[in-house]
């Protein structure tokens, strides 16, 4: 607490901030750091007021009254009789612009809270206003004219949940024998939250047995407490409207923890969520986050509170529920077709079942048991080889997650209409085509297909944005009409070898280079072809002047020697070659790349860059043995190499060219590269290493025994002094 007082205390001091607004998500401990902000600087204030649980009170019946009334007492002594909610909001805010008061408001929810407590006026320079929220106080703040300080607060590290379970359980930070990893299962499942490590530290661990509380911890797996529940379903309940409420559920219950990309879920939930800006909501009130990769991130114990929001719908029957998301939930719905309309949300895994022993009831599912299901938006049947006509599936899909799907090809009964993504990877599928034009569509998934040898009919899909063919090593043809495409942006077809590479007993070496029947969209942002063993050659020229927009292109693992120019890449971002075993060297580099893998491209020798401007900031060349120059870097030379004039003063080097030395620096460049002596050019500067060697030339004029060395440059009139010569040899 200490340590948090320390960052906020500076804005008890600065007249021009009025406002302090601490947010997080509930129970992280912001009532109780704004408690002990209250306590330690009240004494300094005229007027001071702490108002607790703003947010719930409000909830009640004649509750903004009831604040009202509290804070008018607080500040001035005593209350009024005063007719109308809006003349005490006038009346608090003329006290507030004449004194210099100290006021707490603990859980606003929402600008017109804040306004209806405090009015719109100004605050007097010397008070201070803290605010709790579970919003981020940038939406709370952005129509005022009010200065503020925000400050999120974080979650525990594992050190200090280490300590503050261990004082609410055992009253000290040590834990009692026996009980070390059970504290470990329960801090992880805390994820740092103080209140749930409250409650579970005072009411799990005191006086219970260890069988006892693996049983209870085994319980919140499925059904959290009831009191962390309580605080943080208050986030939830004070969500604006019932469409983002129910964007809250969709994702607690299928997109977390499964690395989700945030625009893969966005995607398919606009259509029925608004998602766009239902995402922009739950991330201001702390409901949801982002990792820098870009994948949603909801902390845990929000999940299991929305996943519980959905258990209350029904706590007996599961087929009752808006989302089904437990698989063997799932499989007994599914085996006994049960599902109902209510139903909009389904995952079943069998191949986790299996592995976690599931005792199966039937032989086999049939497709009948969806046919109660109309309203199912969500669909996952990762493994599940059903029988009968797939007329039944819900005609209002959006997102179709099908792992291990068993058939050779999309069956024509299969409705695909409203389809946003589909997910097939590891499929039986040998021929995609879709059934019908998928106007929806614009994510396909077919990773790891490999059976996959045709896509067919592709202009069937016009809006596809993503399609990911990865490790479909048997795919040989793909439909033309790909080129044709004008919104798709990322292409992956890692492992595609067999796609443009094709075997002609004709040709002297078994392999024909003709190029694919198809060509890239103009539309592609990123393009991934790594472990296709691309070869460039006059018949087929490696080029991508037709993408202007790409800004990745990772060719990793393949076998040409030489790329083409890449200057009508003028947004190029990202190059990976790395592995590229033949490729000898790199031309004409756009001055837009951000970032230049060539890992273990061994004999790669020179890379030069279209303008002396470019600004590498991500650079990996391990591996690269005979790397000698890269343009505007560095260029490392054996001896052996450069004639006399280049050496000037050190040709005497060239009698030991044929010597062997220690390479001293940067372990990419110098692992595995040859040990003849190198010379090193870096900076406008020429140097090398010379380890061992006794030679007159090397002899020192001026020897010492101290470890500095100091030397005296004499002023010559009239002559700026450009550059001084030091050779010198010292011992590690």
């Amino acid at each position: 607490m200490d340590t948090r007082y320390e960052v906020i205390n500076p804005w008890l001091h600065q007249s021009n901030l009025e406002f302090l607004a601490i947010y997080g998500m509930g129970g992280s401990g912001k009532t109780t750091l704004a408690k002990y902000i209250y306590r330690t600087n009240r004494k300094e204030f005229e007027y001071v007021s702490f108002i607790e649980d703003i947010g719930r009170t409000c909830e009640r019946p004649n509750g903004l009254l009831s604040v009202q009334k509290q804070l008018f007492t607080d500040i001035y002594g005593e209350w009024r009789e005063i007719p109308g909610v809006s003349r005490v909001q006038s009346m608090i805010g003329k006290h507030l612009r004449m004194n210099k008061a100290l006021i707490v408001l603990d859980d606003i929810v929402g600008y017109s809270q804040l306004v209806e407590l405090i009015g719109t006026g100004r605050i007097n320079a010397h008070s201070k206003i803290l605010i709790t929220t579970h919003e981020n106080p940038d939406k709370l703040f952005c129509s005022t004219d009010w200065r503020y300080q925000k400050y999120e607060m974080g979650l525990l590290n594992d050190e200090e949940s280490f300590e503050l379970l261990n004082t609410h359980a055992f009253g000290s930070k040590i834990p009692m024998l026996g009980y070390e990893e059970l504290i470990a299962q329960a801090i992880q499942y805390c994820e740092g939250n103080p209140l749930a490590l409250k409650v579970l530290g005072s009411s799990m661990f005191k006086n219970c047995t260890i069988p006892n509380c693996k049983s209870q911890l085994n319980l919140l797996e499925k059904l959290i407490d009831s009191r962390i529940h309580d605080v943080l379903v208050r986030s939830y309940k004070s969500l604006p409207n019932d469409t983002v409420k129910e964007l809250f559920l969709h994702i607690a219950c299928f997109f977390i923890g499964k690395d989700f990309p945030l625009d893969y879920v966005v995607k398919i939930s606009e259509p029925d969520f608004s998602a766009i800006s239902g995402v922009e909501t739950l991330l201001n009130t702390c409901l949801l986050s982002v990792s820098p990769n870009k994948t949603l991130i909801m902390h845990r114990l929000h999940q299991e509170m929305g996943k519980n929001v959905v258990f209350q719908e029904s706590t007996k029957f599961p087929a009752k529920r808006s989302r089904i998301w437990l698989s063997s939930d799932s499989y007994n719905i599914l085996s006994l077709g049960e599902g109902s309309k209510k139903v909009e949300g389904l995952a079943i895994d069998m191949k986790m079942l299996r592995n976690e022993g599931f005792e199966f009831t039937a032989s086999e599912l049939t497709t009948d048991a969806l046919k109660n299901m109309d309203s199912l938006k969500l669909l996952q049947l990762n493994f599940v080889e059903p029988s009968g006509s797939y007329e039944r599936f819900s005609k209002h899909l959006r997102w179709l997650c099908w792992h291990g799907f068993h058939l050779a090809t999309i069956p024509s009964d299969l409705y695909m209409g409203n389809l946003v993504a589909i997910d097939m990877s590891y499929s039986n599928l040998e021929i995609f085509e879709p059934p019908m034009v998928l106007q929806s569509l614009r994510i396909l998934n077919l990773k790891e297909s490999h059976k996959l040898f045709e896509i067919r009919s592709i202009f069937k899909i016009p809006h596809l944005e993503t399609l990911i063919l990865w490790n479909c090593y048997s795919l040989v043809n793909v439909c033309k009409s790909i080129g044709d495409l004008t919104s798709l942006a990322i292409l992956n077809m890692t492992g595609c070898k067999n796609l443009f590479r094709h075997t002609n007993m004709s040709t002297s070496r078994g392999v024909d280079t003709k190029q694919p029947t198809f060509s890239f969209p103009s539309s592609l942002h990123q393009l991934f072809l790594k472990d296709c063993h691309l070869i460039s050659t006059d018949s087929f020229p490696l080029s991508f002047g037709g993408q202007p927009d790409l800004q990745y292109l990772n060719l990793g693992n393949s076998l040409f020697e030489f790329l083409s120019c890449y200057n009508s890449i003028e947004r190029l971002r990202v190059l990976d070659l790395s592995f590229s075993s033949r490729l000898k060297c790199l031309l004409c580099l756009p001055s837009t790349l951000a970032e230049l893998y060539i890992c273990g491209c061994e004999l790669l020798e020179t890379i030069t860059f279209e303008s002396p401007q470019f600004n590498l900031q991500e650079f990996r060349y391990e591996g690269c043995i005979h790397l000698y120059e890269i343009e505007g870097f560095f260029k490392l030379v054996p001896v052996a190499k450069l004639d006399e004039t280049d050496l000037g003063h050190l040709k005497w080097l060239k009698k030991y060219k044929k010597y062997e030395v220690c390479l001293v620096g940067d372990d990419e460049l110098t692992v595995g590269r040859s040990r003849h002596i190198q010379m090193l050019y870096e900076f406008g500067i020429i140097s090398t290493s010379l380890p061992d060697i006794m030679d007159p030339n090397m002899t020192p004029k001026y020897i010492s025994k101290s470890s500095a060395l100091s030397i005296d440059v004499p002023s010559i009139p009239r002559k700026r002094l450009e550059g001084t010569n030091v050779t010198f040899k010292y011992e590690i």
